[in-house]
């Protein structure tokens, strides 16, 4: 079975706070990337099924990030992927979702799966969009919000539990497929020693605008130059106002945190 799992690197939401450049762009120089937090998630669930199938399960990480993005990628390599596959050029900086969306799918078209598996959304971009983009580009069945991943190579189908309003959804859909997945998946596993000196030796592939036969001009251009969306405006967030602590026995600061909601009229 061919997995790929779509594991974008993105500045590390716990070493400082997301700014942005005089360009209106991310400032990615303010920290370290790191695997997006949503497609470690789906990665561990990648991970669980070769798992549960050992040595028929073959996991590809694939991204479109700067050329220091293969060193972030290599924590997936440690967790227990088998290879990467980065799409890096500097004329894809500024890229908006739509872009990011058509590079990935064509690369892809060049790789072998079973199944497609991404975050739910990005830290640096909470769009939540490039999953079902990438999924109608390459005209695939879509499955959202998972919870629960059960493939059946046999088969050749997929079943998922998916997080709906009212509970749990199942859907099933014949692969290749791409599912999006959510955090109850699993928590990611840390990487071994043994899996972080292995991670050295595996492949990461890298791929151009050029090898995959994109242009950044002209109709259908990828790329900051054809960014479908612009930043108009931005702001400072209001300073936050002063908090009031409770504090004391648990009976008497639950009776004064009770009444606190009841005279603004919360409960």
């Amino acid at each position: 079975m061919k997995l790929v799992v779509l594991a974008k690197p993105v500045p590390d939401p716990a070493a400082a706070a997301e700014r942005l450049g005089p360009d209106d762009r991310l400032d990615r120089s303010a920290a370290p990337n790191v695997i997006n937090g949503n497609d470690e998630y789906t990665l561990e669930a990648a991970l669980q099924i070769a798992d549960a199938h050992p040595g028929e399960v073959e996991i590809t990480l694939v991204a479109m990030a700067p050329a220091n993005g293969a060193e972030t990628l290599r924590k997936g390599l440690a967790m227990g992927a088998t290879r990467g596959l980065l799409i890096t050029d500097p004329a894809l900086a500024g890229s908006d979702a739509w872009s990011t969306a058509r590079v990935l799918a064509t690369a892809l078209k060049d790789v072998e799966y079973d199944l497609i598996l991404a975050g739910f959304d990005t830290s640096d971009g909470v769009a939540g969009v490039v999953g079902p983009a990438v999924a109608t580009l390459l005209k695939l069945p879509y499955l959202s919000s998972a919870a629960k991943i059960e493939p059946d190579l046999a088969a050749g189908t997929v079943r998922v539990r998916r997080i709906s309003p009212t509970g749990f959804d199942v859907l099933e859909a014949p692969m290749p497929a791409l599912i999006v997945g959510t955090q109850l998946l699993g928590t990611p596993r840390y990487p071994s020693l043994k899996g972080i000196m292995g991670a050295r030796s595996k492949e990461v592939a890298l791929r151009s605008v050029t090898d995959l036969g994109l242009a950044t001009a002209g109709d259908g251009a990828v790329g900051g130059a054809a960014a479908r969306t612009t930043v108009t405006a931005k702001r400072t967030p209001p300073a936050r106002g002063a908090a009031r602590v409770v504090r004391g026995p648990a009976a008497d600061a639950a009776k004064e945190i009770a009444a606190f909601l009841a005279e603004r009229r919360l409960i």
